[in-house]
This record gives C-alpha cells, sequence and structure tokens, in this order.
C-alpha cells in the first residue's frame, strides 16, 4: 500500500465572469472559480494524491499546466478517470481516499453524500469529504478563494519493489 497527498487552490471568479462553480464533480450555485480547467480543488486535490501516491508525478505532469495546456476547459471528474486510467496502466488502484475542502463557501454538509458519490464513482473506491473554514484566515478566510488537501491509498503493483 502507498498512500499520497495532493493540495489545490483556487480563487473565486469576478461577479459575472461566467464562470461556474465546480467543486468534488459537482455544479454549485454561486460565484465561479478562476482556472485553466474548471477550477474544482476536490477534484484536483484528489488527483495529485493519487498520482503522488502511486509516484506518478502530479496535475501538471499529466495534464499540462498554463492556458494552452492539455487540461483546458476539462472538468474534475473526467479529469479524474483519466489519472485512474493512468494509474491502473501502471499497475496502481485506488483503495480508499479522503478530501478536505477548506473555504466559507459553498457550504459542503448539504450536498456532502451526493458529492462524495460522485468521487467515489470517478475514481472505483470509497472517498470520504469534509469541510472546514480557517476562522477568516488567510484567503480562504477572507473569501477570496477556496483550496482543498486530499489524500489517497493505493495498492502497489510489486510489493517487493515499489516504485
Amino acid at each position: 500500500m502507498r498512500i499520497g497527498q495532493g493540495f489545490d487552490a483556487h480563487r473565486f471568479a469576478e461577479p459575472g465572469s461566467g464562470r461556474e462553480l465546480w467543486l468534488a464533480g459537482l455544479l454549485w450555485d454561486g460565484e465561479g472559480i478562476e482556472g485553466d480547467s474548471d477550477g474544482d480543488v476536490a477534484a484536483h486535490a484528489l488527483i495529485d494524491a493519487l498520482l503522488s501516491a502511486a509516484g506518478l508525478g502530479d496535475i501538471g505532469s499529466l495534464f499540462g499546466v498554463g492556458s494552452s495546456s492539455r487540461g483546458v476547459g476539462m472538468h474534475g471528474v473526467p479529469m479524474l478517470r483519466e489519472t485512474v486510467a493512468h494509474l491502473r496502466e501502471s499497475g496502481y488502484t485506488p483503495v480508499s481516499a479522503s478530501v478536505v475542502v477548506v473555504g466559507n463557501r459553498p457550504k459542503v454538509g448539504a450536498r456532502r453524500a451526493e458529492a462524495e458519490a460522485a468521487l467515489s464513482d470517478a475514481i472505483g473506491c470509497a472517498v470520504s469529504l469534509t469541510a472546514t473554514t480557517t476562522d477568516h484566515m488567510g484567503f480562504t478566510g477572507s473569501g477570496e478563494g477556496i483550496a482543498a488537501i486530499a489524500n489517497a491509498l493505493v495498492t502497489s503493483p510489486d510489493e517487493d519493489n515499489p516504485r
């Protein structure tokens, strides 16, 4: 078994920007998120955790970085599915994962089960989702943006010679 950790943070978009608010594979009401893709911090942190656990780099090494990257305009769930396919091709299988969303909004509690189901379906194992605030400290606390921290556990293809 191998464990990995991931982190992502994005700024909220300006009102009227036309950006949507995607979080944990779901579309939410409210200000959108800036980013080259959909800005889904929960999905992006989970991608980094999965890749880290398998020793396969990070989201940038798989999808690219910047406005001309392959990840431009992609949603978190298809990115997660592609990440898991990449892991499986390398012999790794997701076993368990957790994601903590850090921010004042949106309020995750009312849609927690739906979000956990979306993430779990995307990676093929149980994903737990929790949320917290930073008590008005930092950019998440001031309402400028949102962040997520994720952990993932995967099986290694060769326990005697892991990557």
